[in-house]
C-alpha cells in the first residue's frame, strides 16, 4: 500500500473536533497567542507509529509550527521517553492536542501488537498479516502501522484480490454451482485465495487449482496436516482467533501466512501525554 495521505486525515479529524473554534482556549484572551512548547511523552513501553500525523495535525492548524521528532517510526520506546517536541502558539497546541494523541495512541497500539506477533514467530518462515477488520475511515493508517510493526498487509479492499469465504461457499452450494467454474471468471492478474473450513472444501479448492488457501478456525495440528496435503506449490494461510501468543504454534505447523484481525480491531492504545508550557518553563533538553 502507498504512504497514507497524512494531511487529508489530519484535516478531517480537526474538522470533526472543530479545532478552530476552541471556546475554552478563547478564554485565555491574548495569552492564547503566546509561544508554547508541547512535549509528547510515552507513559509505557511501546512501538512508535504515527509521528507524521502529529506533524500534519499541527501544521494544518499553524503552517509555521515546528515539530521535532526525537525518535524514529518503528522504534521501541520506554516509559518517560519524549517522542516529539512541538513549538507553536498556545492556541495551536491546545487545538491539536487531542487529535494528535488520538491518532498516535491508536497507531502505536497497532504497531506494538504487530511487533509482538512478529517477534513471536522470529526464526520461522511465516509472516504476520492483517485483515480487513479495521476502523472505518482509518484502514490505510492502521495498515501503515502494521507495516511499521513489521507485519504485512492483506488485501486493502474488496477490489484488490479474490477472497472466497464461507458465505460464497454457501451461496454457490444453493445455486448448484462449481468452484472451478466460478473462479475462472476472476480478473486476469488478480490473486485468488479460497477460505476453507473442512477437509472436503480443501479438496475441492485444490482440485480447482487454487494456489492460496486460507484455513479458517483450525488447530495447529490440522494446519500441519493440510500443509502436507497442499504441497510446496500452495500457500497455506492460517486465520481465525490467532493471537501473538498462539501465532508461533501456527508458524511451527507450517503456515506460510498468519492473518490476525486482533492487530487492528482490538489493540490496546499506547498511553501518551502532551505536556504544554511556556518555552522557558519546559526546558529544552531531551528525555
Amino acid at each position: 500500500m502507498s504512504t497514507p495521505d497524512w494531511t487529508r486525515h489530519a484535516a478531517r479529524a480537526l474538522t470533526e473536533d472543530r479545532a478552530t473554534h476552541d471556546i475554552t482556549t478563547a478564554l485565555l484572551g491574548a495569552g492564547r497567542e503566546q509561544p508554547a512548547v508541547g512535549r509528547i511523552r510515552a507513559e509505557c513501553d511501546f512501538v512508535v507509529a504515527g509521528l507524521p500525523l502529529v506533524d500534519a495535525v499541527f501544521r494544518e492548524l499553524e503552517p509555521s509550527v515546528a515539530v521535532e521528532r526525537l525518535v524514529d517510526e518503528g522504534s521501541s520506546v520506554e516509559a518517560g521517553e519524549v517522542l516529539a517536541v512541538v513549538r507553536g502558539s498556545a492556541a495551536t497546541l491546545l487545538a491539536g492536542e487531542r487529535v494528535a494523541l488520538n491518532y498516535l495512541q491508536r497507531l502505536c497500539g497497532v504497531a506494538t501488537v504487530t511487533r509482538r506477533a512478529v517477534n513471536a514467530i522470529a526464526g520461522t518462515t511465516s509472516v504476520i498479516t492483517d485483515t480487513r477488520k479495521t476502523t472505518p475511515g482509518l484502514r490505510e493508517l492502521e495498515k501503515y502501522a502494521v507495516r511499521i510493526g513489521g507485519g504485512e498487509n492483506h488485501r486493502a479492499s474488496l477490489a484488490d484480490a479474490v477472497l472466497w469465504k464461507d458465505n460464497h461457499w454457501e451461496l454457490l452450494r444453493s445455486l448448484g454451482g462449481d468452484l472451478g467454474t466460478a473462479l475462472r471468471h476472476a480478473p486476469d492478474g488478480v490473486a485468488v485465495c479460497v477460505e476453507v473450513e473442512s477437509g472436503e472444501q480443501l479438496d475441492i479448492a485444490l482440485a480447482a487449482g487454487v494456489k492460496w488457501i486460507l484455513a479458517d478456525n483450525q488447530s495447529p495440528d490440522v494446519i500441519r496436516e493440510w500443509v502436507t496435503r497442499c504441497g510446496p506449490d500452495v500457500t497455506l494461510e492460517a486465520s481465525g482467533g490467532i493471537t501473538p501468543e498462539t501465532a508461533v504454534d501456527y508458524a511451527n505447523a507450517g503456515a506460510r501466512r498468519i492473518s490476525m484481525g486482533v492487530l487492528t480491531y482490538a489493540p490496546d492504545p499506547a498511553p501518551v501525554s502532551f505536556e504544554i508550557g511556556r518555552p522557558e518553563s519546559t526546558g529544552e533538553h531531551r528525555g
